[in-house]
């Protein structure tokens, strides 16, 4: 594993650390590789309930991609590509990861590092905490990969806000244009999201992906109409041990046990 990007485990609940506290936790090309690695590993863990993927240290999530790398690794034509396909891919293994994900985020989260987020199911952020891409001061673009998880989760006026004026915005800003979901103060960041990671846990896991997929599908490049196996996937509930766990619980008044079968 990349010394950048650091994963455990802790009952069913995986952690994804960036962890370069001394730069903001900055991604370079292996970051972004290790990123997506990670996340495709996690992926194919079935025990897992909920993913939370965080910065080390409290200063920042992350601030994004590593601008001391690009002399070396984004200069060329082909380094651009190569580093944009990097960025691509550890974005869409984070917002494909087919359990839950959560985003805790406390102070800076900025450019790539704020893409990342916007990949996240659910996100939680200290009150300090700050959210922008300032990169029409460095002279660079996002690309269409990188962008369309912020319009799909923003929509454009709100991304082009951020983009137009490079300016930094706040955790109420942020909450308002749908950025972040809950603010917390800054010390309660991670004991909020561990709570609420485990509780996304306890959930029927195959529910939780099932309706991750959906939404995703409905959210989709693909504009075909949903196809008769698509809806009826939705009804696969129904014939699980979960559902009728779930049921039995609710009508005994006792929490369920799920098995994930």
């Amino acid at each position: 594993m990349n010394a950048q990007v650091r994963t455990s485990l802790k009952g069913r609940v995986a952690e994804v650390v960036l962890d370069c506290p001394e730069k903001h936790n900055v991604l370079d090309l292996g970051g972004w590789a290790a990123l997506a690695d990670a996340f495709d590993e996690l992926s194919r863990n079935s025990d897992i309930g909920c993913v939370i993927i965080r910065g080390a240290g409290d200063q920042a999530f992350s601030t994004g991609s590593d601008i001391s790398s690009f002399m070396d690794q984004r200069d060329t034509p082909e380094d651009a590509r190569r580093y944009s396909e990097a960025i691509s891919r550890g974005m869409n293994a984070v917002r494909e990861c087919r359990h839950p994900t959560l985003g805790l985020i406390e102070g800076l989260c900025v450019g790539g590092g704020m893409e990342v987020a916007a990949c996240c199911d659910v996100r939680i952020c200290g009150q300090s905490s700050r959210f922008g891409a300032p990169i029409n001061r460095l002279g660079l673009t996002m690309s269409h990969d990188e962008l369309e998880p912020l319009i799909a989760l923003l929509g454009p006026g709100p991304v082009l806000e951020i983009l137009l004026t490079g300016d930094l915005i706040g955790a109420s800003r942020a909450r308002e244009i749908g950025l972040v979901n809950r603010i917390v103060e800054d010390t309660e960041v991670r004991s909020m999201g561990w709570d609420l990671a485990n509780r996304i846990a306890d959930g029927a896991p195959l529910v939780n992906r099932w309706h991750k997929r959906f939404i995703l599908r409905l959210m989709g490049r693909n504009s075909e109409p949903l196809t008769r196996a698509e809806r009826d996937e939705a009804l696969e509930a129904f014939q699980t041990d979960d559902y009728k766990e779930g049921r039995s619980a609710f009508l005994e008044k006792r929490p369920p046990k799920f098995s994930g079968q």
